[in-house]
């Protein structure tokens, strides 16, 4: 009789043993997906940090150089080939472009580009151009009317690597892009 009741008592446990291991891997199963989203949205989100923080020192540098008398094309060319970990000078692009307002119109007084992308300055293209500038740009002007505001603005691509993107459906830019005046 005793040995029917440490059956008994054997036999339940391990039917609820089962099925709470059943539990635990459904459990798993559902929460997996959920840990792979934050696991690589924390790894994508700190890679793009990382690379907007260098972009936004590569605009710093490049405004530097262009404002401390430096040849545009040589402080574009500069910043490219100085752009590591990043390879600017192979996959992305960097524009410096001068400014000066000119009979009142915010005029292009000289630009250069350096890298291997083929984009369009936002700013605006060519010598002697009408150029498109921020209302923060407009106020320089409007204090100093005889002043050169050096413009660089840096594109690099970004690849992804993870595949946050495609498990998700997340649409997220092909190309960064930051700029800096000064």
């Amino acid at each position: 009789m005793r040995f029917e009741k440490v059956y008994r008592s054997l036999k339940s446990r391990h039917a609820r043993g089962a099925s709470e291991s059943g539990q635990a891997f459904f459990e798993l199963a559902l929460l997996v997906p959920l840990l792979c989203l934050v696991m690589f949205s924390i790894i994508e989100y700190g890679r793009v940090l990382n690379m907007e923080q260098i972009l936004v020192d590569l605009t710093r540098q490049g405004c530097n150089m262009a404002s401390r008398g430096t040849a545009l094309a040589t402080a574009a060319s500069s910043v490219a080939s100085g752009s590591a970990p990043l390879t600017v000078s192979t996959s992305g692009e960097v524009i410096i472009t001068s400014v000066q307002r000119v009979n009142n119109v915010d005029t292009i007084t000289g630009q250069a580009s350096s890298g291997a992308l083929s984009t369009a300055s936002k700013i605006g293209t060519g010598v002697n151009n009408k150029a498109t500038v921020p209302s923060t740009v407009d106020d320089i002007f409007t204090n100093n009317p005889s002043q050169t505001v050096y413009i660089t603005e840096v594109y690099y691509p970004l690849t992804q690597i993870t595949p946050i993107a495609k498990m998700w459906g997340l649409v997220l830019p092909s190309t960064l892009y930051q700029v800096g005046y000064f």
